[in-house]
């Protein structure tokens, strides 16, 4: 607004006594908001701080796949009817597979030697994903395709083939040239290319719990899958990029209810469906109930993929009185010695 010269200079600083006061109103609202927020759910379980307590055992197994199927195509939801159907399914399955087995039974004549896992030891979970009302596809919901848009012609980011091409061919060399699932430091499945610890935290055949625990400075995300602990900083920066954690540096902010958390600076030897050194994750926590939290998370690697991608799922409580016990790894573990003394006594042979 202009000033003309009828204007006295009193009205003016009236004017802007009245324009701070404005702004300082405004900044008061903002802060009433923020506070209304944190407030808005009172059903949630709140920490002292007022923040949403995430804290205790959850699980992430679930029906829905990461990609959405073709038969799909750019369907986003199913019907209520649908989702009970695959439900249904999925827990009649669940129930024959609970069936006695018959000893007398043939072996098996595919070379299927994943038949020796029965229900008891498979925790796929027998839910459709739902999330504000809408039973998910595919947890992809970016692109609308429910695709991972892959880079054409985008080198492929194998971890350990990367790690061997630095220290040469010879799988067998040392313990460094095993796998880290082998390793017993990660679980990571080379089928899927996905980890349970992640960033992401993905749902895999069994084992699909994690504990929380809560601080006002920090949250530790355990995953059960090999007794993985994410600590995960609030309120911080993120390290030099020289400084590589196998599940990378996790850094959160809460936006309202919502927990947010950046991840960059993975180790060398990690990859997350073909991502390379420089993926950065953004995951985000919004618990909707005191049983349900929406976990999203969003893929950005120019390098692997045309566009970030998007991913949603739910993180369902485990019943009150549960617990995650120790996941010992290398208990029992004998393949990791074998293969390393088989290495050494052809390399006897051979001499």
């Amino acid at each position: 607004m202009m000033l003309t010269n009828n204007k006295k200079p009193g009205m003016f600083k009236a004017r802007i006594v009245c324009a701070a006061l404005i702004a300082a109103g405004a900044s008061l609202a903002a802060q009433a908001q923020e506070t209304s927020q944190l407030s808005q759910s009172p059903q949630l379980p709140r920490t002292t701080d007022g923040r949403p307590d995430l804290q205790g055992i959850w699980t992430n197994g679930t029906q829905t796949p990461l990609q959405r199927p073709e038969r799909y195509g750019e369907q986003r939801a199913l019907s209520a009817a649908e989702a009970e159907r695959l439900q249904q399914n999925a827990q009649q399955r669940e129930q024959q597979s609970f069936a006695p087995s018959d000893p007398d039974r043939a072996p098996p004549t595919d070379g299927n030697t994943a038949a020796a896992y029965n229900t008891f030891w498979l925790d796929r979970g027998t839910q459709v994903v739902n999330i504000d009302g809408e039973y998910r596809t595919s947890m992809i919901i970016d692109p609308p395709d429910g695709q991972i848009p892959f880079r054409e012609g985008a080198p492929e980011q194998n971890l350990m083939e990367h790690w061997r091409d630095l220290h040469g061919d010879d799988a067998f060399l040392g313990p460094e040239m095993a796998t880290i699932g082998e390793r017993c430091l990660l679980f990571y499945d080379f089928r899927t290319s996905n980890s349970s610890a992640g960033p992401p935290m993905m749902p895999i055949i069994y084992n699909n719990n994690y504990q929380i625990v809560q601080t006002a400075d920090y949250v530790v995300i355990m995953a059960e899958m090999m007794h993985d602990a994410r600590i995960i900083r609030l309120h911080g920066e993120h390290l030099p990029p020289a400084v590589h954690k196998w599940m990378g540096d996790s850094v959160g902010r809460w936006e309202g209810d919502t927990l947010v958390v950046s991840t960059r600076n993975m180790h060398p030897q990690q990859s997350h469906y073909g991502s390379g050194p420089g993926l950065e994750v953004t995951e985000r926590l919004r618990m909707v109930s005191p049983g349900e939290i929406v976990y999203s998370f969003t893929m950005n690697d120019p390098v692997a993929y045309t566009q970030p991608w998007t991913a949603e799922m739910v993180l369902y409580a485990r019943a009150e009185g549960e617990q995650i016990y120790e996941y010992a790894c290398h208990e029992g573990n004998y393949a990791l010695p074998g293969i390393l003394a088989g290495k050494r006594r052809q390399e006897q042979v051979q001499e």
